[in-house]
């Protein structure tokens, strides 16, 4: 008997030591490339019913995420398998994040077949901005080897080389490239921020990415330019481009991917963030090194609680101590002078920029401390403001904008762009108007008033002709793409301005205003024209406005004396709706009445005249007409 209840007992274990090795379970698989720094698998549970991933998620505080109810995985094979429900989460429900920002939920799938060694994650191609994970591992804490292109090379740096001067030309520069482990439909936008410092204006340019990941972009510049790369909103890469030159990218994504992993950022890099051909290759090779010490700005709001409560000298003191901790670690750097040098000029320009709006960081500190009231903070600031002396950033500090290097960072339009109007007292203090920022400032004149639509004077065109050809010529293709473009203007179509009564009273302006429109569903959108998310806003609604056509919906935009008038008038051409400019008492009092805190802000008002959505900021195009789509049918 006792041998017979051996045989069972042994005849049992077997079955459990069966059942428990059919679940199969990876902690921390690697996984090759994301779109999203928002949700990265922990763990990957097999067994003979099920493949369940469990999800690390992190995001802002108090704020949702979701997960599509149709996401599926896709393994190495091309097999399929769709999600079958969550644990601690309801697909296609909002997932609110705690007040750590961090969460944990599960994904339940299929079990995946045998044979299969990886597979992607993906909400799939039709949800806006979609999360999405490929390349995950199931028999490998290795990845499968990159392949780099012949041209994807680390530059030797010369130790002792000096940052050397912008080239001065205006001319064609053309940027070429390819995201390595690139997937058809990442939809991660990516971007170029041109940091135009001898225009005094920054400029976006949306990349065109091809299947295969590469891309190609020709810009027209009036010298060695500073270039950001943004992948998403994660990641920004440093480059140069200059006229008459290539500048070649080839972007390790799934280095990028490993840099912000939760898991695995501490492991073996996969090789460079970025490999770089072109302008200044060395330079940009080391900027985009991993040094997360040397950026005092972000130190500095990192911290921004130290600052709550404290006056102007206090702040001052401790955005310097900030600013010499930051010098000491760039100090440090095992890179070439020339690196440093550049790094120097940010950290300098970024100091005076912070110095420069102490009183605006100051009131974010004490909001940040509940010190003081969302309503309370234009009173704080003003009062603040107030006890800044004119002599707070002293003008030899401001002199890092005379040194030519100091175009080379994209840390100088800023500052620069503030300093244009005091270019001669700058002048005096230095003893001198002669140098790289006069000239700029000089451009930089001219060039607004080009952007704000008035082309320029017979005097100016006189002044424009003996400045140094690459100005000269950047005002000049400037001003001729003007004129076409007021030209083409008048022949368009689509747009209405409207006049607003003046007799009718602050009360009753809203109420007239939407009069007009009684029956119709209407946006509204409180905007200005110097604002760039409300143009990019625009810009992204325009097909938008066209698929919703047929809907009797009517785009009304407000904006204020802010926008420059020949600006709204030439600008509005190309959004198509009903306009109206207020005076700045009529535009003040719907701030206050709407409680408008910035642009741009949107309402939706239905048929009957109720409000029926507010939000500053812009929510998306499928937001936008999610809530438009409510008050349609």
């Amino acid at each position: 008997m006792r041998h017979i209840h051996f045989i069972l007992a042994g005849f049992l274990l077997c079955i459990c030591c069966t059942l428990q090795a059919k679940n199969r379970v990876i902690d921390q698989p690697p996984f090759i490339v994301r779109n999203t720094t928002s949700i990265e698998v922990s763990k990957v549970v097999l067994s003979d019913t099920a493949t369940v991933l469990h999800i690390y998620a992190k995001y802002r505080p108090k704020y949702w995420i979701q997960i599509a109810p149709d996401s599926y995985l896709t393994d190495n094979n091309g097999e399929t398998y769709q999600l079958r429900s969550g644990i601690g989460i309801i697909p296609g429900k909002e997932f609110w994040m705690p007040e750590s920002g961090e969460a944990e939920f599960q994904l339940v799938f299929p079990p995946l077949s045998d044979n299969a060694t990886s597979f992607d994650f993906t909400e799939g191609e039709k949800v806006e901005n979609g999360f999405s994970i490929w390349g995950i591992q199931l028999k490998s804490k290795k990845l499968p080897e990159l392949a780099l292109p012949q041209n994807a090379v680390v530059h030797k740096a010369d130790p002792n080389a000096e940052l050397p001067e912008p080239a001065i030309q205006y001319g064609k520069a053309m940027l070429k490239g390819k995201l390595l482990d690139s997937r058809p439909n990442m939809a991660m936008p990516i971007s170029i921020a041109v940091w135009e410092n001898i225009k005094g204006d920054i400029t976006d340019i949306p990349l065109d990415i091809q299947p295969d990941g590469s891309f190609t972009k020709e810009v027209t510049l009036p010298g060695t330019t500073p270039c950001t790369m943004y992948l998403g909103r994660e990641h920004m890469l440093q480059f140069f481009m200059e006229p008459g030159k290539t500048t070649e990218i080839y972007v390790n994504l799934r280095e990028a991917s490993r840099r912000k992993s939760k898991f695995h950022s501490e492991g073996k890099p996969y090789g460079e963030m970025v490999y770089i051909n072109g302008p200044l290759e060395t330079v940009a090779q080391e900027l985009n090194g991993n040094h997360p010490d040397i950026d005092m700005q972000d130190k500095l709001y990192q911290n921004i609680a130290a600052l709550a409560g404290k006056d102007i000298d206090a702040a001052k003191a401790y955005v310097l101590q900030i600013s010499d901790e930051t010098q000491e670690a760039i100090d440090k750097l095992p890179y070439s002078a020339s690196t440093r040098q550049l790094l120097t000029i940010n950290n300098k320009l970024i100091t005076n920029a912070m110095l420069s709006s102490v009183a605006s960081i100051l009131t974010s500190a004490a909001l940040h401390a509940n010190l003081i009231k969302r309503e309370e903070a234009n009173n704080y600031y003003q009062e603040l403001s107030r006890k800044v002396p004119a002599n707070y950033v002293s003008d030899e500090d401001m002199s890092i904008l005379n040194v030519p290097q100091a175009v080379l960072s994209n840390q100088y339009v800023q500052m620069a762009s503030r300093n244009v109007e005091r270019s001669g007292e700058l002048a005096k203090a230095w003893g001198t108007d002669k140098g790289i920022f006069f000239d700029i400032a000089r451009n930089v004149t001219l060039y607004r008033g080009i952007k704000n639509f008035t082309p320029l004077t017979d005097e100016q065109k006189a002044t424009v002709a003996a400045m140094p050809a690459a100005y000269r010529e950047m005002l000049t293709a400037a001003n001729d793409e003007l004129l076409a473009q007021l030209e083409a203007n008048k022949k368009k179509t689509g747009y209405t301005i409207n006049q607003v009564d003046a007799n009718v009273s602050n009360e009753d302006l809203f109420t007239s205003i939407i009069s007009k429109f009684k029956g119709k569903v209407l946006l509204v959108d409180f905007w200005a024209t110097w604002c760039g998310p409300c143009r990019m806003a625009n810009k992204m609604m325009a097909p938008m406005k066209e698929e919703l056509k047929d809907k009797d919906i009517v785009y009304l935009y407000i904006t204020g004396e802010t926008s420059p008038l020949k600006t709204w008038e030439n600008m509005i051409p190309d959004i198509h709706g009903e306009h109206f400019r207020l005076t700045d008492a009529q535009w003040k009092y719907l701030s206050d009445a709407f409680k408008i805190e910035g642009v741009p802000t949107y309402l939706i008002v239905d048929r009957e005249g109720n409000t029926t959505f507010r939000q500053t900021g812009f929510p998306g195009v499928e937001k936008m007409k999610e809530e438009l789509l409510k008050v349609t049918k």
